[in-house]
């Protein structure tokens, strides 16, 4: 019976960890949709893959951009379930569906919603007239945080990232490389249909300005996926490891273990001392070692997460 209750908790908890899962997708993609669809359409930057290939379209016909990401991702998410099986998932189907809804909805496409407009705002004219690229750096970073919280709970939009991942599997492609090459051919074609349809005074200007984007929202994916350096890894290498594995304890509150390593340069037996320190403690940390054996070995590296006793996990 207490096998039984054990196994409807464990499933309960289950099922409350997708609901929650699902619904920090729902809110990233509602932060890349706010980024694509107020601040980066009307300015005429378009980042890559699907969503730059629809905001061409958008340009060219009116057509509502998120209907457009809708449109192309389809045929996509047919051809990655047929080519990478059906583990691509309902998480993958569901990101770009409500990315798409999103940015229909904060723009008015979507009928009944017409009043929305968050892109009409003063603040937002006021940015495109007085600051653009400021406007442009905020895209980036929410175009940036929401596809990184998407993927960080083990989401996607889809687009690119399936071409990537479709040629990876057939040519050996890097994926980022694959999606580097699908990104700058849709910001060329973007380019040259705004130069096309006179929608910007400078096509270059634009075109370097979504080179930009690219740059600063892939860095933010990988800051929100592996995180901030928090925390640092410490090696210490010394005569004295008894000592200043003491000081480690006894002043920092840290734990230390004591790795056995062979020095190969002379040949001998030792430990090699290791630790983590937050990045206030650091400068303590070296400075203990140095009191201790200013002739200590030590290399520092830097840690994303930390799961244990005396650190914080983080989602």
């Amino acid at each position: 019976m207490k096998i039984k209750r054990k196994e409807i908790g464990m499933i309960k908890n289950t099922k409350l960890k997708i609901v929650i899962e699902y619904c920090i997708i729902a809110f990233g993609a509602a932060i890349m949709a706010i980024g694509i669809g107020i601040f980066l359409v009307d300015a005429k930057v378009v980042p890559g893959g699907v969503s730059g290939l629809s905001m061409s379209v958008h340009y060219l016909t009116g057509l509502p951009v998120g209907l457009m990401i809708w449109v192309f991702n389809i045929p996509l998410y047919i051809w990655g379930v047929k080519e990478l099986g059906k583990e691509f998932g309902v998480r993958t189907f569901f990101g770009f569906t409500l990315n798409s809804f999103f940015i229909d909805f904060f723009r008015g496409d979507i009928p009944g919603f017409n009043f929305i407009r968050l892109q009409d705002t003063s603040t937002i004219k006021n940015l495109q007239q007085n600051d653009f690229m400021f406007l442009i750096l905020i895209g980036a970073a929410l175009l940036g945080i929401g596809l990184g919280i998407i993927f960080k709970f083990k989401g996607t939009t889809a687009g690119s990232d399936i071409v990537a991942a479709i040629m990876h599997k057939r040519f050996g492609t890097k994926p980022g490389m694959a999606i580097m090459m699908t990104d700058f051919f849709v910001i060329m074609l973007a380019g040259f249909i705004i130069e096309f349809k006179d929608l910007a005074g400078d096509r270059s200007a634009v075109t370097f300005y979504a080179l930009f984007l690219l740059f600063i929202s892939s860095r933010l994916v990988d800051v929100i996926i592996d995180g901030f350096d928090y925390a640092r890894s410490v090696n210490i290498i010394s005569d004295k490891n008894d000592e200043i594995a003491k000081a480690i304890m006894d002043d920092l509150s840290r734990g230390a273990t004591a790795l056995k390593a062979r020095g190969l340069y002379r040949n001998l037996d030792r430990e090699v001392l290791t630790t983590v320190v937050t990045l206030k403690e650091l400068s303590k940390l070296l400075a203990i070692i140095k009191k201790v054996d200013s002739k200590a070995f030590v290399t520092v590296s830097n840690v994303h997460e930390v799961m244990g006793e005396g650190f914080r996990r983080r989602i």
